[in-house]
């Protein structure tokens, strides 16, 4: 199986295109992160500059300028200003990217404040030739296929910065290491076994020391939090299926649902249920 396909399969991104046009003067966006409900997801934000100069000021004063076409993903919900000048015709796409999952918060703590990535010939420019054409057309659902457009062009930046190296830490960083990447996609594929440090050192053919030290520092955290993390990442898009907690406990490794329960509400802040009701209230 594909390794970056089995950090995206769990993906749940959703975005919204919040301004699309002429782009004149200056905006503020971000730094709500702190408001943002408990258990519920990381919001972002990614700029794409079809034309024109745009420059991106951070709230620590950092300048970034850009002058041809770019994506720019600010991941973390920094909050920051874009600029143009008046006598400059820039044309600009701004979207909200919400990361819901977990699992894809660890990754996102592992990314710089902003990434921007030009645009050359290949998938990428396909993808943003495709999301303009849809913004011009007034057809039906215009709006959702351009927002799953935002999606698509998101993850094909992770895997452009995968394939560069970019990512140093992390879940990516952890299936690119030719020593772990057979025991994480293990882990990923089956997180219902009774897994334990030996298991994962054993799996990896490495001495348990040595599997927890190299782990930690490619990954960014210790094996088995690492699989916690990814187990309470798995029961969230099992929950939003609808199953019994007691069900979902099973498919992810615990043996009752109150053994979910506890990591879970340890790492969300919230019970099974009410994340789930949390997260109704929101959509």
């Amino acid at each position: 199986m594909d390794k970056f396909k089995q950090v995206t399969d769990r993906f749940s991104i959703d975005s919204e295109v919040i301004f699309n046009g002429s782009f004149c003067g200056e905006k503020s966006l971000g730094g709500d992160l702190d408001h943002q409900p408990s258990g519920h997801s990381y919001q972002g934000h990614m700029h794409f500059l079809r034309s024109g100069k745009l420059t991106v000021i951070s709230k620590e004063g950092n300048k970034w300028l850009f002058d041809k076409p770019t994506v720019i993903v600010l991941p973390k919900s920094t909050e920051h200003r874009i600029i143009t000048e008046e006598s400059e015709d820039v044309v600009v796409l701004c979207a909200t990217i919400n990361f819901k999952a977990l699992e894809q918060q660890q990754l996102i703590d592992a990314l710089p404040k902003l990434i921007s990535l030009s645009l050359d010939q290949g998938a990428m420019q396909e993808t943003v030739t495709w999301m303009f054409e849809e913004i011009k057309s007034t057809g039906l659902g215009q709006k959702s296929i351009v927002d799953k457009l935002c999606d698509i062009l998101l993850i094909q930046m992770f895997r452009q910065l995968s394939e560069q190296g970019t990512v140093m830490q992390g879940v990516l960083a952890g299936l690119s290491h030719p020593a772990l990447a057979s025991t994480i996609a293990s882990l990923q594929e089956s997180p219902e076994e009774a897994w334990t440090l030996d298991s994962m050192a054993s799996h990896a053919a490495m001495s348990r020391s040595k599997f927890s030290e190299l782990f930690r520092e490619t990954v960014g955290q210790t094996p088995n939090d690492f699989l916690t993390d990814l187990r309470v990442s798995i029961a969230q898009q099992l929950l939003k299926q609808d199953k019994p907690v007691s069900l979902v406990a099973n498919q992810v490794g615990y043996e009752h649902g109150s053994a979910l329960a506890r990591v879970f509400r340890k790492k969300t802040g919230l019970s099974p249920k009410e994340w789930l009701l949390r997260l109704h209230q929101i959509s």
